[in-house]
């Protein structure tokens, strides 16, 4: 039989396209050819694989080899699928038998004796393993990733002669699996002294997923409370935990098996450009907003930023989804993330506080606010101000707050009546939803509407100001909506109307 197929995985986004390993032995002059889009790294294959095959004691096969990754529109990439081809070429040469091949799909780079290394995107090609029915063989480094997919029958090898040897017969492979650690005790929320209003807002964001903005001078808490807010909110779901344990899978930069079901935490520098924010690349990855996916993305400084980096936010804040196009490809990647953003009042950082130290001109303030646009704070649920504590509030000996402990217990009550109700967060309940689920008396409404005109606020923005309503309400285990849960959710868009002095859009 000069004819043999292997099957394996390519990476896009995060998902993985089923690659065919078409291997072909013909007559001629011998040499090895690549096709089906291969990019440089894998190309380059054929002499890493001739060596394995040889370091191995196998016969590379001295004829006109062709290789043929299909589809052939696929961009393909990587050294993945330096094992599939090795195996081709030895099914189609005889040297291993061919119907096993069936029964598994393969992915790893070999090194130039045989040796398997690891390789990334292996989760993504685990789970799409076990939708296809078939076992997967990856190397030993990739094993614990793999294992996260618990559907799929994975299984490690070290060298290209422990997979030949398994499809000999002569010889089963280990599984892959995870190595549990207990988790990590997070920051807690008792730590923060004071803030009594900051602390309930934060309460508020964790129970609905809504988005938070704090202003206030240098110093007075505002990294230390974005830090307490993933302690909140409810343990991830298995899938939610594989959305983004996917999404660093590709990412290039790895992920840590036993820490998988954590909630991510990003905290971008504020030098950070439109593509590091958003992702893109020739060879599209994943950005800080993907990363962030099911977690926490906390932007300091936010009127730092770059103006073009912060309004790639806009879009995904919406939608959950970013698309990254480029002229040879393009990848979708989940971008779900809960936003809290920090920022001073004013360049020196002290507008407002009693101290009366600050130096800036009301022009100067409003220059400085502008930076960040309406739209975008449009898009923010929360706005607060966290004034700076007094001394006595900041003794080692002063009372403690709630734990996060205490706090998340009423977080995970709020957020299973939400579910109960409509399946999903309050946050992303759409227009119709929003209706149905956070209807006030017309008397409330009254109230909203003359709030709306007085603070000058969008349709948008009514409409965030019933769903934090809604959540305040869950929070307090009512029914309905009351009158004092809705001048509550008006009481924390009150800041909009000084943001920049501009209507948002």
């Amino acid at each position: 039989m000069n004819l043999a197929l292997v099957h394996s995985r390519a990476r896009s986004g995060v998902r993985a396209p089923a690659v065919r390993v078409e291997v072909h032995l013909g007559g001629g002059l011998p040499a090895m050819s690549i096709v089906g889009l291969p990019e440089a790294a894998v190309r380059e294959a054929r002499d890493r694989v001739r060596a394995a095959i040889q370091c191995s004691q196998f016969e590379f096969p001295a004829r006109r080899i062709t290789v043929n990754l299909a589809p052939a529109d696929l961009p393909k990439d990587g050294g993945r699928f330096d094992l599939a081809i090795a195996l081709g070429i030895l099914a189609a040469s005889g040297q291993i038998p061919l119907e096993p091949l069936g029964q598994y799909e393969f992915l790893g780079e070999l090194g130039l004796t045989g040796e398997l290394r690891a390789i990334d995107g292996v989760l993504p090609a685990a789970l799409a393993a076990a939708e296809a029915g078939r076992g997967l063989v990856v190397p030993a480094g990739n094993g614990a990733e793999a294992a996260l997919a618990s559907r799929v029958d994975a299984s490690t090898a070290r060298t290209l002669l422990e997979v030949c040897a398994l499809l000999h017969g002569r010889r089963s492979l280990p599984r892959a699996e995870v190595q549990w650690v207990a988790p990590r005790p997070g920051p807690d929320l008792a730590d923060v002294r004071g803030q009594a209003h900051a602390r309930r807002a934060l309460e508020i964001a964790a129970a609905g997923g809504h988005h938070l903005l704090l202003i206030g001078p240098p110093g007075c808490g505002k990294t230390l409370l974005a830090s307490r807010l993933p302690g909140l909110l409810p343990e991830a779901s298995e899938d939610e935990a594989l959305e983004a344990a996917a999404i660093a899978s590709v990412s290039g930069r790895g992920i840590d098996p036993a820490r998988w079901r954590e909630r991510p935490f990003r905290s971008p520098h504020h030098t950070a450009s439109a593509v590091a924010l958003v992702g893109g690349g020739a060879d599209p990855r994943p950005g800080e907003i993907s990363l962030a996916h099911q977690g926490v993305l906390f932007l300091d400084e936010l009127p730092e930023w770059d103006r073009r980096a912060l309004e790639v936010l806009r879009e995904p804040l919406e939608s959950g989804l970013v698309t990254v196009s480029r002229a040879a490809r393009s990848a979708e990647f989940p971008a779900r993330f809960q936003l809290v953003a920090a920022m001073n009042p004013c360049p020196c950082g002290w507008a407002g506080d009693n101290s009366g130290r600050c130096c800036c001109t009301d022009d100067v303030i409003r220059r400085y606010r502008a930076r960040i646009s309406g739209p975008l704070l449009d898009r923010i649920d929360l706005h607060i101000d966290v004034p700076r504590l007094p001394p006595a509030e900041l003794r080692p000996d002063a009372t403690p707050g709630e734990s996060s402990a205490q706090v998340r217990e009423r977080v995970v009550r709020a957020r299973q009546c939400q579910h109960e109700r409509a399946s999903k967060p309050n946050s992303r309940l759409d227009q119709a939803e929003t209706a149905s689920h956070c209807r006030v008396s017309e008397r409330d409404h009254a109230l909203l509407e003359r709030a709306i005109d007085a603070l000058q606020l969008s349709a948008r923005s009514m409409h965030r100001i019933l769903r934090v309503a809604r959540t305040i309400a869950d929070l307090d285990g009512s029914a309905g909506i009351l009158t004092h849960h809705l001048t509550e959710a008006i009481g924390f868009r009150r800041n909009d109307r000084n943001q920049g002095g501009v209507q948002a859009a």
